[in-house]
């Protein structure tokens, strides 16, 4: 009976032994399968803060171009009256056009600000006016603009008191 009594013990070790590297494996597989996901997490983090970036990486040379177009347009505002059917005018409106056409391909959008209510997100306040109802915007100085529906420069406007 004694030898009987050392296998059963035998066996009862190996079984606990067993046991032990069953829990060990479950809790290696489980840590392999956090540390996975983590991972993936960490992959999709870093592919979406990549797009981001290519989404946005143009808007520095964009904020340097508007400029030009706001002064593109000033000068439309300042051309004379009997000027207007003029080739040359034709031509420079032209240019206007394909920047703009340009401009909106890169996904940049004017902030329509006329006759709408003042926005403090969009818009920098620049003076006031009298008019019929009040923090309504009754003149734009400068235009403000979006790239990929995110701000990239305020419209500068005046309101009605």
């Amino acid at each position: 009976m004694a030898q009987e009594d050392i296998k059963i013990d035998e066996v009862e070790e190996i079984k606990k032994q067993l046991e032990e590297a069953k829990v060990k494996c479950e809790e290696y597989l489980n840590g392999w399968k956090r540390e996975r996901a983590d991972f993936l997490n960490y992959k999709k983090d870093e592919m979406e803060r990549i797009g981001q970036l290519v989404k946005y990486s143009n808007e520095e040379l964009i904020l340097k171009i508007i400029p030009i177009l706001d002064n593109i347009y000033l000068a439309e505002a300042h051309v004379p009256e009997k000027l207007k059917g003029n080739a040359w005018i034709n031509g420079f409106n032209l240019i206007k056009n394909q920047l703009s056409e340009f401009l909106t391909k890169e996904g940049i959008e004017p902030i329509e600000v006329l006759g709408k209510t003042f926005d403090a997100n969009l818009m920098e306040i620049i003076g006031e006016t009298e008019g019929d109802q009040p923090n309504v915007v009754t003149e734009e100085a400068q235009r403000g603009y979006t790239m990929n529906e995110k701000l990239i420069r305020v419209a500068k406007v005046k309101i009605s008191k």
